[in-house]
């Protein structure tokens, strides 16, 4: 369809239109000159003979490459592809006013991390806020569920006396179970208190491994132990584990856990499995944490599926003590041990474990003479200790050489005089005390956020 506006010219045109109001335009929407008269202007009747209107529509598709409007139409399109609407940062981004004092005191006296003063560890896994009605909602309908699972009481645990650690073992259990992808861990106190006990927990299930595989195979290199315990407490494992002990109904209360995929099961079961015994290393200690692993959970360090690759043992220069010969040690053996009082160290047999008696053959050699008082100074040892028997002072001493001569006679240097395994062992054990003493000297400062 073919649409024209142009308008009647005068009859006589002036020569001089350009010093004239009279102006002549012709546009790229119709073929027809464009001429208007502003003199003649003053009609306002549309319908008069004078005054035509004719318009032309055109098919933007169909617009010459010239074309203004077809310039101004690609434009618009480049700039929604170059300049995309800014979008406005999320409201946990923005800045907030800062509380008055008043506020800022009142929160912070009234956090639960303040109310225990001798168990610092134990009051920085406490959420920073009290439980809400959402929260003791979740405790009345499922926590008797899991103590029962667990082999708890039933009781409720505030009914504990304040030097107690477990009476704060309900709160601990019932943010042990809020994994990241629950409902209540949105909220920032559940959220905080969850992710502090799995952090805990991941290095209390090493330690506890680590010492246990060590005096349970006083031979054993650390590459072995690993693989035990990874094929006990790998991710793909835990959901085994947490099945064996009935408690997925708890970490996956509107799912069964058997129909999920591996991504959507294998990580809340894994951050629910660490916080859960990062709860109760806070609340019983580290023989209630073997005692869950092996009778509630029921892992079995012998089955088949444990046992690590095999390798091409060589002959090691040492002996261990007989102690440890031809005889596996049970969890109960390691987690109810106390060592004599006439002991030199506090874990006597983890340490035998690791520097056998044969060591006391390399004394007297040129590091004994060289280097060992100068390591022991570095670190400030001997350290004033006054035994009743002052040769224990003095074994003491002779001990902690022996075990700093291991440390700086590395394998790689001297393989062929000192026992391989023995090195090996103390590194073992020394990387899971270091990460554990670490976790807990960060986790104890105490904060608000």
């Amino acid at each position: 369809m073919e649409l024209s506006s142009p308008f009647i010219h005068r009859q006589k045109p002036n020569p001089y239109s350009c010093l004239t109001p009279d102006l002549s335009f012709s546009s790229s929407f119709s073929p027809f000159p464009l001429q208007i008269d502003l003199k003649n202007s003053k009609s306002t009747n549309p319908t008069s003979q004078k005054f035509r209107i004719l318009a032309v529509a055109v098919d933007p598709k169909e617009l010459p490459q010239n074309s203004p409007q077809r310039l101004l139409k690609e434009l618009a399109e480049r700039k929604k592809i170059t300049s995309p609407k800014k979008k406005f940062p999320p409201k946990r981004f923005i800045l907030k006013p800062p509380l008055d004092d008043a506020r800022l005191a009142r929160r912070f006296l009234n956090s639960p991390q303040l109310s225990l003063k001798s168990f610092p560890l134990l009051s920085s896994c406490l959420p920073s806020s009290r439980l809400n009605n959402a929260d003791k909602a979740w405790i009345d309908e499922y926590l008797l569920e899991a103590k029962q699972a667990l082999g708890y009481p039933l009781e409720p645990s505030d009914q504990y006396g304040d030097d107690n650690p477990a009476k704060q073992f309900d709160t601990l259990l019932y943010l042990a179970f809020q994994h990241p992808s629950c409902d209540r861990a949105n909220a920032r106190h559940v959220r905080s208190g969850h992710s502090r006990l799995w952090f805990l927990g991941q290095y209390v299930l090493e330690l506890a491994f680590a010492e246990y595989f060590l005096q349970r195979y006083p031979r054993e290199s650390p590459a072995p132990m690993r693989e035990r315990v990874f094929e006990l407490i790998g991710k793909s494992n835990l959901p085994k584990w947490i099945k064996a002990a009935s408690l997925q109904n708890l970490v996956f209360p509107f799912d069964d856990m058997d129909r999920l995929i591996r991504k959507e099961r294998e990580p809340p079961v894994k951050s629910v499995f660490w916080a859960l015994f990062g709860a109760i290393y806070l609340c019983y200690g580290m023989p209630e944490v073997y005692r869950v692993l092996f009778e509630v959970f029921g892992m079995d360090p012998e089955h088949e599926d444990c046992q690590p690759k095999l390798r091409r043992q060589l002959e090691d220069v040492d002996y261990v003590s007989v102690e440890f010969e031809d005889n596996k040690l049970s969890w109960q053996d390691v987690a109810a041990y106390k060592p004599p009082e006439d002991a030199l160290f506090a874990h006597p047999r983890l340490f035998r474990a690791c520097v056998p008696p044969g060591m006391h053959r390399f004394r007297g050699n040129i590091w004994d003479y060289d280097s060992r008082p100068q390591v022991m100074r570095a670190l400030g040892y001997p350290l004033a200790v006054t035994d009743r028997i002052p040769d224990i002072t003095k074994a003491r001493n002779i001990e902690l050489g022996l075990g700093l001569q291991l440390c700086f006679l590395h394998p790689s240097k001297y393989k062929f005089e000192h026992p391989r395994f023995c090195y090996e062992r103390l590194e073992y054990v020394g990387q899971k005390i270091q990460v554990m003493v670490f976790h807990d000297a960060n986790s104890s400062v105490q904060f608000q956020s």
